[in-house]
């Protein structure tokens, strides 16, 4: 049976990408450090993803098991030596703590076979492969490097699907939403996977995922939790005010991407109804504290509230919108969620400005700075 090793056997790796495997007729060996999830996985052999729809269907995933990143580094050396396909979703600043061990299983590897091995990162974050594949070589003596050229090829790819918080505790099982999308960029003929689209460029649907799904829930999260700090994301989208901003938001990122990669207008206007419609799910019931967390990562200068309202203001076109989603991020204060109180933290002792510099790579004196903190201090009355 073909092999695929998955780092990640959280619900995104389980319920996403380790589901689209299997369904293609792979072996999937999940790597992680979640003891009660890899023991479930080589005792119970299979799990269910369940779909938030009115009919709940599901799907059995078969033919997987699991490997302790901790205490099971030959075995995981053993799988990567005998793959198709390596695989992440575990999240980017995993990946330099991940790379040493796949060094070693690559390292192995290309002592014992020409097969073709393809790794992916799939992670919210553009470039996310190129990342990990320079991750690793960190940690390649030269002779393996060479030895790497037509035997292991890295592949950037776009990922897209809600995985929401789950009741679920004690079980595999995984609730997901039924669109899902995953763009791999290669001019290669590689192995066919369920689901998997290839394409040349991959920058335009990275950037377009990017700037609408994630902006988007981002800023559905962020207002939400500023009316109330109990809402989900659908309960937040019942919020005319709340859809007309987003709306807005999306308007704004929507221009910056026609402008840079010439997409159709029209079409990407459907595209946005159509992300903010699977948002309205309530079968999802995923709740704004937990689309909003890690607010310090999500007001990074590459993610999706800065770096669409840079490159907005860089192409000479609207970015308010964008600036008041920044300004909500930076009032999310969730006491449960560790960077959120580092934030506020952050703020109450260096001032807004400061920390738009710190974070978000913002000058202190820009025009975006000063949208921002205009939008801070109403949306903060």
């Amino acid at each position: 049976m073909k092999q695929a090793v998955h780092f990640g056997a959280g619900n995104i790796g389980r319920g996403f990408i380790g589901a689209l495997f299997s369904q293609s007729g792979y072996h999937v060996t999940f790597v992680d450090i979640a003891d009660k999830i890899i023991d479930q996985l080589n005792e119970k052999k299979q799990y269910q993803v369940k779909l938030a729809t009115d009919q709940k269907e599901s799907v059995t995933v078969e033919h997987v098991s699991g490997l302790n990143s901790k205490n099971q580094e030959d075995e995981i050396i053993k799988a990567i030596s005998e793959a198709t396909y390596l695989t992440t979703a575990i999240g980017p600043n995993i990946l330099p703590h991940i790379a040493p061990l796949i060094a070693k299983g690559l390292a192995s590897r290309v002592k014992q076979t020409d097969e073709k091995l393809y790794v992916i990162a799939c992670e919210n974050q553009i470039s996310a492969t190129d990342l990990l594949e320079g991750y690793i070589q960190q940690h390649l003596d030269q002779e393996t490097k060479a030895s790497l050229t037509e035997k292991v090829y890295f592949f950037n790819s776009a990922v897209d699907r809600i995985v929401p918080l789950q009741n679920n505790e004690g079980s595999l099982d995984v609730l997901v939403e039924p669109y899902y999308e995953w763009v791999v960029e290669t001019k290669e003929n590689i192995p066919a996977v369920e689901g998997m689209t290839i394409v040349e460029e991959l920058a335009p649907f990275i950037e377009r995922k990017l700037f609408t799904v994630n902006t988007g829930h981002a800023s559905i999260a962020y207002l939400g939790y500023l009316k109330d700090s109990k809402w989900t994301i659908d309960q937040s989208l019942e919020d005319e005010a709340i859809v007309e901003q987003v709306k807005k938001i999306l308007g704004e990122t929507g221009a910056y991407l026609i402008h840079q990669y010439g997409l159709d207008a029209d079409e990407h206007q459907r595209y946005i109804e159509k992300i903010i419609a699977r948002f309205k799910n309530a079968y999802l019931n995923d709740s704004v504290n937990r689309v909003g967390r890690s607010p310090l990562r999500k007001l990074g200068p590459n993610d999706r509230l800065v770096r669409p309202a840079v490159e907005a203001k860089k192409a000479g076109l609207s970015y308010t919108n964008l600036a008041k989603a920044i300004a909500s991020a930076l009032l999310f204060d969730f006491h449960e969620d560790e960077e959120a109180i580092k934030l506020q933290a952050m703020i109450k002792e260096n001032g807004v400005p400061a920390v738009l510099k710190e974070v978000s790579g913002l000058d202190e004196n820009s025009e975006l700075t000063k949208e921002v903190i205009a939008h801070y201090n109403e949306l903060k009355k």
